[in-house]
């Protein structure tokens, strides 16, 4: 069944580089830091070294959506207006798209009026394709940064959730089951991403994965730790697990054109420099980002003749683009597409971490034989929260009963 990335700028209004910048500002300020750039979490390339961190710290699990990352900014609009809540949705590129036609109610107003801002939450859109071939766009939401004004950030993520589920998911569904009528008239709908328990990896692969393949595609699973808090940047708690064969690096391509020597012709023309053939396949060169700015040649990219005739078909400028590449069985990197959604190579730490993943092959074998060993860890925790709260109830029970008898003594004295 044929699928589709959606087209963000279909869905959104990219905002003008001035309004943009501001609502850059007007995040940073949310969120309490200085730094205008993208605010969101990133994961890291899943290791070896990774099952026994599954094992230590409760993590949570959902499939990875071929779809579209982007944060959603609940803001305020202009209260005398048609559009007093306005809704932008942030790509990686920190660009701001600006989406008509989404309300969210608040909680316990039957009147469905008043509505959230100063919300920011974490998700992807993906294009769903049914049987039939009818498709619908959807916002998958897997955090909740800032409710209301209120960050969220340090609470773990399955208080984040149940606060996007209870506060923003619950009145917004319970208005459309309301007004049905209005459900045609809304950009994309909004829906909370399945998450499972981490030791559920069997069911992941089994009955969730083939399911969602059909409707949105899927490419690997994420692992994200409950009990730490949303982390803006690299997130050594998120992991970014793929099958070995499809980890992937974004390079930054520079092309190198062969040169010509001028002939007669040129010179008659005042050409008597080497220049670039054009027309002749180019060297490929691969870079990645150092801190600073700074980019460092990392390699080739390997390309056949029929490659070269179909990136050149594409009609896009190829020179100094973001191509995501892989690694064929022969260790060279192979083209797999362009990243126009991207402003930015991998960092080398990135880099490093994707080449740590492909060393390391962790199958899906792999995670099935290691999901009994993360479950009895997290249950083993369980039990110890369990048989600490029993004892830490039972020390302030006998607190109590000793103070009420202390007081019945004075009393009676």
């Amino acid at each position: 069944m044929g699928r589709s990335v959606p087209d963000i700028d279909a869905i959104g209004i990219k905002a003008e580089p001035e309004l943009a910048e501001q609502f850059r500002r007007e995040v940073a300020q949310l969120l309490g830091r200085n730094n205008t750039s993208f605010p969101g979490a990133q994961p890291v390339s899943f290791a070896a070294r990774h099952l026994l961190e599954l094992q230590k710290e409760d993590y949570y699990v959902c499939e990875k959506t071929d779809g579209i990352r982007c944060l959603m900014y609940f803001a305020r609009g202009d209260p005398d207006s048609d559009t007093p809540e306005i809704h932008y949705l942030i790509d990686r590129k920190n660009d701001y798209r600006y989406v008509p036609g989404l309300h969210f109610p608040l909680p316990d107003d039957e009147t469905f009026q008043q509505f959230h801002v100063d919300t920011l939450v974490d998700g992807e859109l993906v294009n769903d394709t049914y049987e039939d071939g009818t498709t619908q766009l959807k916002y998958l939401v897997f955090d909740c940064m800032v409710l209301d004004g209120q960050s969220l950030m340090h609470r773990t993520l399955d208080k984040r959730l149940a606060y996007f589920k209870e506060k923003v998911l619950k009145p917004y569904n319970a208005m459309y089951n309301k007004f049905p009528e209005e459900k045609q008239h809304r950009a994309f709908v909004v829906e909370d991403k399945s998450t499972q328990f981490s030791y559920g990896i069997e069911m992941m692969f089994r009955e969730i994965i083939p399911k969602v393949k059909k409707i949105h595609g899927n490419d690997g699973l994420i692992f994200t730790c409950r009990s730490t808090p949303y982390k803006i940047g690299t997130d050594e708690h998120i992991l970014k697990w793929k099958p070995p064969e499809e980890n992937t690096i974004d390079f930054r391509m520079r092309l190198e054109f062969p040169l010509l020597e001028p002939d007669s012709e040129d010179e008659a023309e005042g050409v008597t420099e080497p220049y670039p053939d054009y027309d002749a396949m180019p060297i490929f060169h691969l870079f990645v980002l150092y801190n600073g700015g700074e980019y460092r040649h990392f390699g080739e990219m390997y390309v056949t003749p029929s490659e070269w005739e179909n990136l050149k078909a594409l009609q896009t400028p190829l020179d100094d683009t973001i191509v995501e590449c892989y690694q064929d069985d022969q260790g060279r990197w192979r083209y797999l597409r362009l990243r126009d959604d991207k402003a930015e190579c991998n960092h080398i730490s990135t880099v490093e971490k994707v080449l740590e993943s492909i060393r390391d092959r962790v199958t899906e074998e792999d995670l099935i034989r290691a999901a009994p060993a993360i479950k009895a860890a997290w249950k083993k925790r369980q039990a110890q929260a369990q048989a600490q709260a029993q004892e830490e109830a039972e020390r302030r029970r006998r607190a109590m009963q000793m103070n009420g008898n202390g007081v019945k003594r004075k009393f009676e004295e």
